[in-house]
């Protein structure tokens, strides 16, 4: 397990391996990070930032492109997901925050059940049709972990966190193709109650009535 000493951004997000996120950099000590990525084609580490701190678990990002640098020294930038990790300690000595942490990936390599693999893939086609679906990158499928890909559309950082920490494909799409199975119905019946809510009362009448 390899070891290393990397900036930390703590954000409300949670990225996986092999996944695009644009970042808007404004704060300057997160520009001055960026800049360092950028110009030593090196990673950052993004953390999920909660009221009491930051998570222990994490996925680095390096930077694609730099979409937009602004006359202030604000930047608009693609980042990949890179490789995941726990954090160790904590290093305050420069302007942002550092970690020294421990990069792991998963301990089952077991082939994973190609009907596990093709009902996520089909839960993730259902889940992007609705309007509760987070802003994200076009999905590899083809990708090994195939997970990271489709769970990236899921708007809920705590279920995200916890795949993030799973080290087993098969285990990662048994939770995902679980969570959707609650949570596909329960969303498709708010947002169609959604739909109805404005006629309530007003307008035209709702047909049939």
């Amino acid at each position: 397990m390899s070891k290393g000493l990397i900036p930390l951004f703590p954000l409300q997000l949670v990225v996986f391996p092999r996944v695009h996120l644009p970042l808007h950099i404004f704060e300057d000590r997160y520009k001055e990070m960026a800049g360092d990525a950028i110009r030593d084609g090196s990673e950052f580490g993004i953390v999920l930032a909660k009221e009491d701190g930051i998570l222990n678990t994490g996925c680095t990002v390096r930077v694609d492109k730099l979409l937009e640098m602004y006359p202030d020294g604000r930047m608009d930038i693609l980042t990949r997901g890179q490789r995941r990790f726990e954090i160790v300690s904590l290093n305050e000595d420069k302007e942002y925050l550092r970690g020294e942490v421990e990069f792991f990936d998963d301990d089952d390599l077991a082939p994973v059940p190609a009907e596990l693999r093709d009902l996520a893939i089909s839960n993730y086609r259902a889940l992007t049709r609705l309007g509760s679906a987070r802003g994200h990158s076009d999905p590899d499928f083809q990708d090994q972990q195939v997970s990271f890909q489709v769970a990236q559309a899921v708007p809920d950082l705590e279920f995200l966190s916890v795949m993030l920490r799973e080290r087993s494909e098969s285990g990662r799409l048994r939770q995902f193709n679980q969570y959707l199975a609650d949570y596909l119905p329960r969303q498709r019946s708010i947002e169609h109650m959604k739909e109805l809510a404005p006629r309530n009362g007003h307008g035209p009448k709702p047909s049939g009535m």
